[in-house]
């Protein structure tokens, strides 16, 4: 959507305050011998208590209020009471949600524990880097494609690849609009960014796959190869000058 006027901005700013504060407390609460399915009942209770409905499960039927991949799950992972979390497992919690009619969505990828997986970590803190970078980038009149550029840049900086297809895009009146948003650039799209657009910025860093595939279960989506991918999403309004980030 484009936000036009000041009843849409607060409302896309509401959901999107929501949906990062659940991302942040789902984060906290992911300690060693937690399952992601009590996880998603913490989330359930929020969801409710709020008054606001779980983006996936309310449009897509989604076996789960949240979303929880853990290792080699890229996204979409379904919470599970057998999928124990362990020290040193790579975690993305993606938090979606519909709140008087606005959506926003976020996620992030985390380390459990005090594991001494510095790679793991560094992955982590390079996804944010590269959906930091393409969010200073998200003003009006600048190239769709500009926003791809830089969260591929920045992974290969850092000896990464991106999911290639994977990606980012429009959402606030629904949970996903146009335009969808490369996680590298397509030189070959001239499209340009309008005032007010909100977008769902995502990166998906990888240690060495460039493709997910999607799992028997019909939702979660993985590496074939068992390489680890780390994401941080963020739903952000386009602006003149610096966008504004909602689930910040």
């Amino acid at each position: 959507m484009s936000i036009q006027n000041e009843k849409e901005l607060k409302g896309i700013l509401r959901v999107g305050k929501f949906v990062g504060r659940l991302r942040d407390f789902l984060m906290e609460k992911s300690k060693e011998g937690i399952s992601t399915f009590a996880l998603d009942q913490m989330a359930k209770v929020v969801f409710e208590k709020a008054g606001a409905l779980s983006a996936p499960k309310h449009d897509y039927k989604f076996p789960g209020y949240t979303c929880i991949s853990v290792n080699h799950e890229i996204a979409h992972g379904i919470p599970s009471r057998d999928r124990i979390l362990k020290d040193g497992d790579l975690v993305n919690i993606d938090v979606s949600a519909r709140l008087d009619d606005f959506y926003a969505d976020t996620g992030i990828s985390f380390v459990v524990g005090d594991s001494s997986s510095q790679e793991l970590r560094h992955l982590c803190e390079v996804a944010k880097l590269g959906t930091e970078a393409a969010i200073n980038v998200a003003h009006t009149g600048n190239l769709l494609r500009h926003l791809g550029r830089e969260i591929q840049q920045t992974a290969n900086r850092n000896g990464f690849k991106v999911i290639k297809n994977l990606a980012g895009h429009g959402t606030g009146r629904k949970l996903h609009e146009e335009p969808e948003v490369l996680v590298y650039e397509n030189k070959r799209d001239k499209r340009t960014l309008t005032s007010g657009l909100v977008l769902a910025i995502e990166s998906f860093v990888s240690t060495r796959s460039e493709m997910a595939v999607e799992l028997s279960d019909g939702w979660t989506l993985s590496t074939l190869d068992r390489s680890y991918v780390a994401q941080c999403e963020h739903t952000v309004i386009v602006m003149d000058g610096q966008a504004i980030v909602a689930t910040r």
